[in-house]
């Protein structure tokens, strides 16, 4: 078939689509965009009324007789991810259709811009933002790279923004996946944001993801490129040879903790870069338990990492940790400050993220309870109308992850699990001291009852 006939197939359907506005079963709302091999659609799954973004893929491109075969595999290899990457942070691939005159993949729809817009010297987001973001995409790529997936072109306009610092990152077609029995695409990615080894087309590993969001701190931070080139031969000789300004020669208000942080991931010597994404993650958390302005915000990096250390949710997966954090109110209550009242009502629970609670009942001292315990699950936990039996009060400055049963019953059913699991091997605990407890009181008044 002729250009011209394919390019006549191609507007047929194309019109076909806007007559009808539908693409298999999902209503087309509007237009999002469109690039060199595909336009994205925002359109109603008519099954259950989820809106959703639709890619559809040009024809021309995939027939092309020198790209289409990349262009294919390109979108074969994210389409193969359908339902493989399930995680917060990640845009979810919930279908793909690669076959016969529509070819097209449809996604969880992100209402957001991409970090492009904030990549510019006139718009940049505050400097705790990109490192709560830059932390989030760790998390995100650490989870794909345990799925066997290497995304290979992490930049500003893969990564999507909700809210202020809440990301998801998109677009895996370039993935490497390990495991499948198919040819790797060279010379995929965005040339300001490859790696050295990428460049040398060297095997490639979650290294290669590392440099890349090195690079993307660097253009957050700065609004500029590490590497001032006049073109992509250019970029290529700085990428493997020179080392570029720190970003705080560009803007003096980051501190070096980041300017470090930046410089390891962006080591051109595999060996002197971060080796894993936790390494990367726990330089950010460093920053900001030390660095970072005190203010009553508690950010979302310091509360991932909270959780994942606090016993309660020892059991919990990562995916399941972004939920709880999603689904809790945390805040910060004074020493002495009263928590709980005996006899007040109420079915919020508590899980204590930091610092020391008095429980009393009458002002005689019940017990202490510390970082990691949980108190209030009864009121949860019992079928009846729930009166609170003690006070609770803050014996120090404290830190409660405050959960509403009412939002938990919405949660998946593996948080929900997960919780239920952490009751149970709380209650277990509590039991076993009270039989302690009760041994020694029974061991104590043997002399007396002997005599």
């Amino acid at each position: 078939m002729d250009s011209a006939a394919q390019s006549a197939q191609n507007h047929a359907v194309s019109g076909k689509i806007n007559q009808m506005e539908k693409i298999g079963k999902y209503e087309i709302v509007r237009e999002l965009g469109s690039g060199a091999t595909s336009t994205v659609y925002l359109a109603t799954d008519t099954f259950n009324g989820q809106r959703v973004a639709i890619k559809l893929f040009d024809l021309r491109a995939l027939r092309d007789a020198s790209l289409g075969k990349i262009f294919r595999k390109l979108l074969m290899t994210e389409a193969s991810l359908a339902g493989k990457l399930s995680h917060p942070h990640i845009v979810k691939i919930l279908d793909a259709v690669m076959d016969g005159d529509v070819n097209y993949m449809v996604m969880e729809y992100v209402d957001g811009p991409t970090l492009e817009r904030y990549a510019e010297v006139d718009n940049l987001l505050p400097v705790s933002a990109v490192a709560e973001i830059t932390y989030k995409c760790c998390k995100a790529l650490e989870y794909a790279q345990y799925q066997g997936v290497i995304h290979r072109d992490i930049k500003p306009a893969n990564i999507l923004l909700q809210g202020e610092t809440d990301i998801k990152i998109s677009d895996f077609g370039s993935a490497a996946i390990q495991n499948q029995q198919t040819t790797q695409v060279s010379g995929v990615g965005s040339p300001a944001y490859m790696s050295p080894e990428q460049i040398k087309e060297e095997p490639l590993t979650h290294q290669t993801d590392i440099y890349s969001l090195g690079v993307v701190m660097y253009k957050l931070f700065t609004g500029k490129l590490p590497f001032d080139a006049g073109s992509n031969f250019s970029m290529i000789y700085h990428i493997l040879n020179i080392e570029p300004p720190p970003p705080s020669a560009f803007r003096p208000e980051i501190p070096q903790e980041l300017d470090a942080i930046v410089r390891r991931a962006m080591e051109k010597d595999t060996a002197k870069r971060y080796q894993t994404w936790d390494e990367f993650s726990r330089d950010l958390v460093g920053f900001f338990s030390h660095a970072a302005p005190a203010r009553k915000e508690i950010f979302d990096t310091e509360k991932f990492d909270t959780l994942r250390s606090l016993a309660f949710f020892k059991n919990f997966s990562d995916v399941e940790l972004w939920e709880v954090l999603h689904i809790s109110n945390w805040r910060k209550v004074a020493e002495s400050e009263c928590i709980l009242y005996d006899g007040e009502g109420g079915h919020l629970f508590f899980i204590l993220a930091q610092g020391t609670v008095r429980v009393t009942k009458q002002g005689r001292l019940l017990s202490l309870l510390h970082r990691g315990d949980c108190f209030g699950e009864m009121a949860h936990l019992s079928e009846r109308d729930f009166k609170r039996n003690s006070d609770v009060i803050a014996k120090d400055d404290v830190v409660l992850i405050e959960i509403n049963p009412d939002v938990l019953t919405r949660a998946t059913t593996g948080c929900r699990f997960q919780f239920s699991d952490a009751f149970l091997r709380m209650l277990v605990k509590r039991l076993s001291m009270a039989n302690v407890r009760i041994s020694h009181l029974l061991a104590d008044q043997d002399p007396i009852e002997k005599e």
